[in-house]
């Protein structure tokens, strides 16, 4: 349905919890290295549950690597866009960076700015867990195009 790409994530709980997700709505899930763990991590295993060989991972060296044909959404705290002021479509890139500093400055200008998109938070909040914010933006595209791929 839609491409997840997490740009050097760093905690495998967090990843293990995107692979669980994208192996239940039909995502793939895109890996920008370098990663902060091993792909056979037993956290990341342990979170991801049974559910690996149900996802469909790629990773990469790299973000240039990558050859999105669809449009790219970038999640950074500094979008000025909220997720749900998007209209997604199948096929979509959902890219996101890693826990303990987003994605980088370059990589965001790379990206057209009303594609920079946010989710909304207190004031002072600094950020949401990485696993939570691509659900709840994975589940947002999938409610708009009316989840069309589930019973």
């Amino acid at each position: 349905m839609f491409n997840i790409v997490l740009y050097q994530p760093e905690i495998p709980p967090n990843t293990g919890n995107i692979i669980r997700l994208c192996a239940n709505t039909g995502c793939n899930l895109h890996l920008i290295e370098p990663l902060g763990f091993k792909l056979d991590d037993k956290q990341l295993r342990r979170a991801g549950l049974d559910y690996h060989e149900w996802a469909d991972v790629k990773t990469y060296s790299s973000i240039e690597e990558l050859q999105p044909d669809n449009e790219i959404y970038a999640l950074s705290t500094k979008g000025r866009r909220h997720y749900h002021q998007a209209t997604f479509k199948a096929g979509d890139y959902l890219v996101f960076g890693p826990e303990t500093r987003g994605l980088p400055n370059d990589y965001l200008c790379s990206v057209e700015a009303d594609h920079v998109l946010r989710l909304p938070m207190l004031e002072h909040s600094r950020s949401l867990n990485l696993s939570n914010t691509v659900a709840i933006v994975t589940y947002e595209g999938l409610r708009q195009n009316q989840f069309i791929h589930f019973r």
